[in-house]
């Protein structure tokens, strides 16, 4: 299978994200590209902003690495990019503690590719189950999460009888 052209920029940015060298984004970066995901609450804007995103993730994770999961999609403007973010919580993030847990999480990155790179990058991932893996929220299925869904409303209903 012949490689696409935009697997080189997409691996590029897989790189970047794996090798814990903030410089690397620039490569494959458009001076303003605009990334989010669900843990920003705005689009971060331009390669520091993506760099700085990626730091606190080396920080709390400092073995994260980025893998393809799958073919990417691309129409030659836009790419669609299946990856799956590992590691493993070995240092503080925000307010959650250092966990020493392991974590998988199944990423979609939709990219917006311009002159060669990437102008614009938005992550598709579950927090909720990226909580769950750390902690931070009780397993599926069990008391914890039916006692966490009453707390918000969810399940809550008169008994007839």
């Amino acid at each position: 299978m012949t490689p696409e052209p935009h697997d080189a920029l997409i691996d590029g940015w897989q790189t970047a994200w794996s090798g814990q060298d903030a410089r690397a984004f620039a490569g494959v970066c458009a001076a303003g590209i605009q990334y989010e995901d669900p843990l920003t609450p705005t689009p971060l804007v331009g390669v520091a902003g993506v760099a700085g995103h990626a730091g606190r993730l080396w920080s709390a994770f400092p073995d994260a690495r980025l893998e393809r999961t799958g073919p990417r999609l691309s129409d030659g403007h836009f790419v669609a990019a299946p990856c799956r973010l590992r590691g493993t919580h070995s240092a503080a993030l925000e307010d959650i503690p250092r966990t020493g847990r392991p974590v998988v999480v199944q990423v979609v990155f939709y990219c917006e590719v311009e002159d060669g790179v990437l102008r614009r990058v938005r992550a598709f991932f579950d927090l909720y189950d990226a909580a769950r893996q750390l902690g931070v929220l009780p397993r599926g299925g069990g008391l914890g999460e039916r006692a966490m869904f009453m707390f918000r409303g969810f399940g809550l209903r008169l008994r007839e009888g």
